[in-house]
């Protein structure tokens, strides 16, 4: 196998964070007054820019930074925390780095906040870097998050994008570097496949012999 540098994105790839953020977008929306509707229909919040989300939700673009900062009053001491890494996901990380690849994390989510979550479950270890966001809106989405990581790291040639969402592919595709789709995450197979996503794993195990092959 060829040896390469595998970024990976974090919610919805490496552990499924849905219900801390949910429940923290919830904890906003109560206090803007805004409806609360069914928590499937807040999953779209795990991924992107969050601002960009609030304001999908009704948030006036203007107060969107203000809905971060009250969903952050809930999710830095508690909904961080209520989150799960997905089963399989230690022995993937294992395997890979015993083949000799560079990990990293490239992450929207606030790379402070990354690098706590992935100390909490013993799962910082296996990267080289954990790449996110800022607090602030200078560095938010997936493809400047790459950038950033690409400036900051002396990568290989051979680079590969594992990510749940459109919004991993298309960031990636940004910087020319393929693509792996994982199902289990937050996104749809179908927008991942419609981005350019070179593949699609549907397990841990596939994901492990993708990546070996690709």
């Amino acid at each position: 196998m060829t040896k390469k540098t595998i970024l990976f994105d974090l919610d919805g790839t490496l552990t499924d964070s849905g219900e801390g953020i949910i429940n923290c977008v919830i904890y906003a929306l109560e206090r803007f007054g805004l409806p609360i509707p069914e928590r499937d229909a807040l999953r779209y919040f795990v991924g992107p820019p969050l601002h960009e989300s609030f304001i999908k939700q009704g948030v006036p673009a203007d107060r969107a930074e203000e809905a971060v900062a009250v969903y952050r009053e809930r999710y830095i001491p508690i909904g961080k925390f209520e989150n799960t890494p997905y089963p399989g996901v230690r022995e993937l990380l294992e395997a890979l780095k015993s083949e000799g690849n560079i990990l990293y994390v490239a992450t929207s989510k606030p790379e402070q906040m990354s690098i706590d979550i992935l100390e909490h479950f013993d799962l910082a270890k296996y990267f080289d870097r954990i790449c996110g966001a800022t607090m602030d809106t200078s560095r938010t989405n997936k493809e400047a998050v790459i950038a950033y990581l690409l400036q900051q790291n002396d990568c290989t040639d051979h680079i590969v994008m594992v990510g749940d969402t459109k919004f991993d592919v298309i960031g990636a595709k940004a910087h020319g570097i393929p693509c792996v789709g994982v199902s289990w995450g937050y996104g749809t197979v179908s927008e991942m496949q419609e981005a350019g996503a070179v593949s699609i794993a549907d397990t841990m195990q596939s994901l492990l012999e993708i990546l070996e092959k690709i």
